[in-house]
C-alpha cells in the first residue's frame, strides 16, 4: 500500500509536466511603439532575401530565400518556411515581405539563429474558410496552389547545407492557416509549427497529434475568431508538444505587437527537430 501511495505522489507531480502548455497574457497596447517597430523592420534591406521564382505545370510560384550571413563549410542549417497574411497576395516578389517575416533580416537574430528562410508569395488565396457546423467554429481548407509550394519545399530541403529534420513552419493570419495545411498534409516533413491568428485546419487530427505546435491569438480577434484555435488546442489533448498563447486584450491586426522584438518564437523552433519527437 505504501508503494502504491508513493507512486500515485509521483504521478500527481508529473501530470502538469505532461500536460499541454496554456498561457494567458494581458498585454499593454502600445500604438506608437508598434508603429515603430514595424517601421524599422520595413526599413531593413531586403536584398539578401533572394528573388527567384519556381516553375512547375505552367505555374509560376515567386518567392524569396535569405541564407545564413556565414554558411559553415559541412553544417548544416534549418529551413524556415514564412507564410503571409492575405492582404500581401500578389506576383510582385516583395509583398511578402511582412513585419513578422522581416525579423529574420534583423543582425542579432541572423547571428543567433542561422538558418535559411523562405518566403513564397501566393496570387490567390491557398485556403478558403467556411463555417463548421459539427464544430461551431470556421475551419479552412486547403487550395490546389499549395502543391507547389509542397514540391519546391521538397526541391529545397535537397541542398545538403539543408537540415532536412529541421523545416519549421511559422505565418499570421491567412499564412497561419497555411501553417496548418501543410504541416497536416505532410506531418513527417516538418519539425514544429507556430500558427499566428489562424483558423484551423481539422482535416488531420491523427497526424498532428505529437507534433510541436504553438497557437498564438487574439482573444478580441472577431477576423480569424479566437473560438478556432480554442477548439484546435482543445482537440489536441494529450499532445504535450502542443502551446497556446492567449492575449486577452489583442485582436487580429495588433497581435503581432509582442511578436516583433522577441526572439522567443525562434528559439522555440529551433529546439525541434524530427528525432525528438
Amino acid at each position: 500500500m505504501k508503494k502504491q501511495l508513493i507512486l500515485c505522489y509521483y504521478l500527481l507531480i508529473a501530470l502538469p509536466l505532461c500536460a499541454q502548455k496554456s498561457e494567458v497574457k494581458t498585454l499593454s497596447f502600445d500604438s506608437t511603439a508598434f508603429a515603430l517597430s514595424r517601421k524599422q523592420l520595413n526599413a531593413l534591406d531586403a536584398k539578401p532575401f533572394e528573388k527567384l521564382s519556381y516553375n512547375t505545370s505552367g505555374m509560376a510560384l515567386p518567392y524569396r530565400l535569405l541564407s545564413p550571413k556565414r554558411i559553415k563549410g559541412n553544417t548544416k542549417y534549418p529551413l524556415i518556411i514564412a507564410l503571409h497574411n492575405s492582404s500581401r497576395l500578389g506576383t510582385d516578389n516583395e509583398n511578402q515581405l511582412e513585419p513578422l517575416t522581416r525579423t529574420w533580416l534583423n543582425d542579432e537574430m541572423r547571428t543567433k539563429f542561422p538558418a535559411f528562410v523562405l518566403a513564397p508569395q501566393f496570387e490567390t488565396r491557398p485556403t478558403q474558410y467556411t463555417f463548421n457546423e459539427a464544430y461551431q467554429v470556421m475551419t479552412a481548407t486547403p487550395q490546389q496552389n499549395l502543391q507547389p509550394l509542397l514540391q519546391l519545399i521538397t526541391e529545397i530541403s535537397k541542398n545538403p547545407q539543408i537540415d532536412p529534420k529541421r523545416i519549421y513552419l511559422i505565418g499570421y493570419s491567412m499564412g497561419g492557416s497555411t501553417v496548418q495545411h501543410l504541416l497536416s498534409q505532410k506531418p513527417e516533413l516538418f519539425a514544429a509549427a507556430i500558427a499566428v491568428a489562424g483558423v484551423p485546419d481539422f482535416s488531420n487530427l491523427a497526424s498532428i497529434k505529437h507534433k510541436p505546435i504553438w497557437l498564438i491569438h487574439g482573444k478580441q480577434d472577431d477576423e480569424n475568431p479566437f473560438a478556432g484555435s480554442q477548439k484546435l488546442f482543445e482537440l489536441l489533448k494529450g499532445n504535450t508538444k502542443a502551446r497556446f498563447t492567449i492575449y486577452e486584450n489583442l485582436n487580429h491586426n495588433n497581435i503581432n505587437y509582442p511578436l516583433l522584438t522577441t526572439d522567443e518564437l525562434a528559439k522555440w523552433l529551433f529546439k525541434w527537430t524530427l528525432t525528438n519527437h
